[in-house]
C-alpha cells in the first residue's frame, strides 16, 4: 500500500509524490500521519494549512534521527533519508503554493 500525494493549482498538478505506507510508524512516531495520510479526515484541503504540521514534523525527525531511523522498515522499502526527504520537498512546494489543493489516494 502507498500514498500518492499531490498538489494542484488552478486544475494543474504541481507536485506529487508516492510514498509508502510502509512509513507510517515512522509517520505515526513524528506527529505527521495524520496529515500527511489522511488530510481530508482532519480537514486539511489546502496546501497553507499544512504547512505547520511539516515543519514541527522536520524538527522532530531532525532533533532524533536515531529514533525515527529505527522505524526504518525491515523489508527495505522506504527509510528515513527518504522520509525526511519527502516531508522537507511537501514543505517546500506547499510554500510555493499555498492555495494548491491537497489530493491523496490510498
Amino acid at each position: 500500500m502507498s500514498l500518492d500525494l499531490s498538489l494542484v493549482l488552478n486544475n494543474n498538478e504541481v507536485w506529487c509524490w508516492n510514498i509508502t505506507h510502509n512509513l507510517n510508524k515512522m509517520a505515526l512516531e513524528a506527529g505527521l500521519y495524520e496529515y500527511v495520510w489522511q488530510p481530508e479526515e482532519n480537514e486539511i484541503y489546502f496546501a497553507e494549512q499544512m504547512i505547520d504540521y511539516l515543519k514541527a514534523g522536520i524538527y522532530r525527525l531532525k532533533n532524533n534521527p536515531g529514533l525515527y531511523k529505527e522505524f526504518n522498515p525491515d523489508n527495505g522499502w522506504g527509510d528515513y533519508d527518504g522520509f525526511l526527504l519527502f516531508i522537507e520537498s511537501y514543505l517546500v512546494e506547499c510554500e510555493r503554493n499555498p492555495f494548491a489543493t491537497i489530493e491523496s489516494s490510498r
